[in-house]
């Protein structure tokens, strides 16, 4: 990622040296001052090296400055990339994926984690590309003033690199910790802002309020370890910065004493004594942060690094014209089970939906009816077997032209914030409005959408919070209807509706599905189902019956025990 930012590094790296010889510069200016103008008393040399010394150090504050400019500039853009680059990612994975890893952590590895890194990366363009430098060249000018003296330089930098050392050791585990930590608070934080509702309605709020505080404090906790551990690290420098100090102006005193050393050297000795030691303090602010950036790298390189299950295909197949116009599902001996299940929960399926057909799958909780919606779209893949649409294995098909031929109305019902309008042309962003108020008809959702104030302008909140589940699921119903797609799928898409609202919703679907649309409705009311041109039976993943509702009131015996129970509970009601 640092490679669209090669010239901006370069220039980075031109002004960090041009700031790293202003600064080594002005000590040895100064002791000239010092040892050929003050001892000497003479005004013109001191006037002519202040000017010179003016100059650099105008000179530093502009080299310091472009340095600042571009290490912020290059730093914010590679945090925008890793960010794009982590979301990329995170939409390509399947649901496989997505759950294996979990939403709380997805979130925390996009923001935070990235933040963590593009944190440490200003420091390292701002501060520690210069800290060797400064380093390396302090070494240098303090060996040209004394080579004696810069021989205390193998007894403090060694002592200081030790202590920040031990340090770093120390926190680095700790700081996985804490990233693991964050995670879990924003697990916890996440349910209670969703169930909020069934928190009250069991009297759960002292139970999750300790639950929370629990995970607070030991997240809490690990902090202060890891800030009692870093705030050593500074007043460790700084003692053996002002023992190193004394120890070089004891030596020089008496090699001054002698006459074998200049007082302008020793003052220039020390300020790069100073200056090597500052050097070593700024590289060792990395190992304050750069452990947790250490392991914020390392969770952003394991999301970028996971190849989704569901891939795009190496050698796309064409997809037959007609398929587009008449859709046509086909499943052949398919087989799915979730990574790490002992069973499959879906076993050796195999039917067909043919163009203008609408067929409907019926079982208990559990029974695999929503894998085999998803295993459509490609939001997993089957096990085995094969899962066709228009004669073409849907793992041959480009995923956009796929997912263009399908209209999906999930189980769990979804609306994004925004517009009723910016909802309804989600999936078709050049629908008129009038076709937006025809597919709000026949969803039954047109007569609380002109209700409101501002009809199809009316706000939606996260996830369609402001509506009801019957509300959300109509319009999540017109929003399928909207692109008139090839396939639709309904999964359990009208459970919130009342019976004679989800009646006038099948009619209208009826009516409104093109002739030679392939539909496949998932549901658990028979009353919903019975107008399908074919019945599925599902139990524990495997069709047990197929046929017309009276087919199928005739010869499944699971069929009828689905129906006979939904009988007595309308009775019982």
């Amino acid at each position: 990622m640092l490679a669209p930012y090669a010239l901006a590094l370069l220039l980075l790296v031109a002004c960090q040296a041009g700031q790293a010889i202003s600064a080594l510069s002005l000590p040895t200016l100064s002791a000239d001052v010092i040892d050929r103008g003050v001892l000497r008393h003479d005004a013109p040399y001191i006037l002519h090296m202040i000017a010179i010394m003016l100059a650099v150090a105008v000179a530093q504050i502009l080299f310091a400055t472009g340095t600042a400019w571009l290490g912020a500039r290059i730093a914010m853009g590679i945090g925008r990339d890793l960010r794009s680059a982590v979301f990329a990612r995170v939409q390509i994975f399947s649901l496989t994926e997505v759950r294996g890893f979990g939403a709380p952590t997805l979130i925390t590895r996009t923001t935070n984690d990235v933040q963590q890194l593009q944190t440490v990366l200003v420091m390292v363009l701002t501060l520690v590309m210069t800290a060797p430098m400064m380093a390396i060249g302090g070494v240098v000018m303090a060996v040209r003033q004394d080579a004696h003296l810069s021989l205390l330089l193998c007894v403090s930098v060694p002592l200081l690199a030790l202590v920040i050392g031990i340090i770093t050791t120390r926190t680095l585990p700790l700081f996985s910790r804490m990233q693991g930590q964050i995670d879990r608070l924003n697990l916890i934080l996440r349910e209670q802002i969703t169930g909020l509702r069934v928190i009250r309605a069991f009297v759960r709020d002292r139970s999750e309020r300790a639950r929370f505080g629990q995970s607070n404090d030991a997240l809490t906790d690990t902090t202060l370890r890891v800030g009692r551990l870093m705030a050593l690290q500074i007043p460790a420098a700084n003692l053996i910065m002002q023992l190193t100090s004394v120890a070089m102006v004891w030596f020089a005193a008496h090699r001054i004493a002698l006459g074998e050393m200049q007082v302008g050297s020793l003052v220039a000795f020390l300020t790069y004594i100073v200056q090597i030691l500052i050097a070593v303090m700024i590289a060792s602010m990395l190992f304050t942060v750069a452990p947790r950036a250490l392991v914020s790298g390392q969770r952003i390189a394991e999301v970028l690094a996971t190849v989704s299950s569901v891939a795009e295909p190496e050698r796309p197949a064409d997809l037959p014209a007609t398929a587009r116009e008449r859709g046509e599902v086909e499943f052949r001996n398919v087989s799915f089970h979730y990574p790490g299940a002992a069973h499959p929960v879906v076993r050796n399926v195999s039917f067909r939906i043919a163009p203008g057909e609408t067929v409907a799958v019926i079982g208990g909780t559990g029974s695999g009816k929503s894998t085999l919606v998803n295993l459509i779209p490609r939001l997993f893949d089957a096990s085995s077997g094969s899962v066709l649409v228009g004669g073409v294995d849907v793992r041959s098909l480009p995923l956009d032209t796929l997912w263009s031929l399908i209209g999906l109305v999930p189980q769990e019902t979804f609306l994004f914030s925004g517009t009723i309008a910016d909802n309804l042309r989600y999936g078709q962003p050049d629908a008129s409005d009038d076709q937006l108020w025809h597919a709000l008809d026949v969803a039954q959702a047109k007569d609380f959408v002109a209700a409101m104030p501002l009809r199809l302008a009316a706000p939606v909140a996260q996830g369609g919070d402001n509506f009801s589940g019957g509300q959300r699921q109509r319009l999540a119903i017109a929003r399928a209807i909207v692109r008139r797609p090839a396939i639709c799928l309904f999964d359990d898409s009208s459970s919130a509706l009342d019976y004679a609202t989800d009646a006038r919703l099948r009619a209208a679907l009826a009516r409104e599905v093109s002739p030679g649309a392939a539909v496949l409705i998932v549901g658990q009311r028979v009353n919903s189902l019975r107008h399908a041109n074919r019945i599925l039976v599902l139990d524990k993943g495997e069709i047990v019956g197929a046929g017309t509702h009276d087919e199928l009131l005739a010869s499944s015996a699971a069929y009828r025990e689905i129906v006979e129970s939904q009988r007595a509970s309308e009775a019982a009601a």
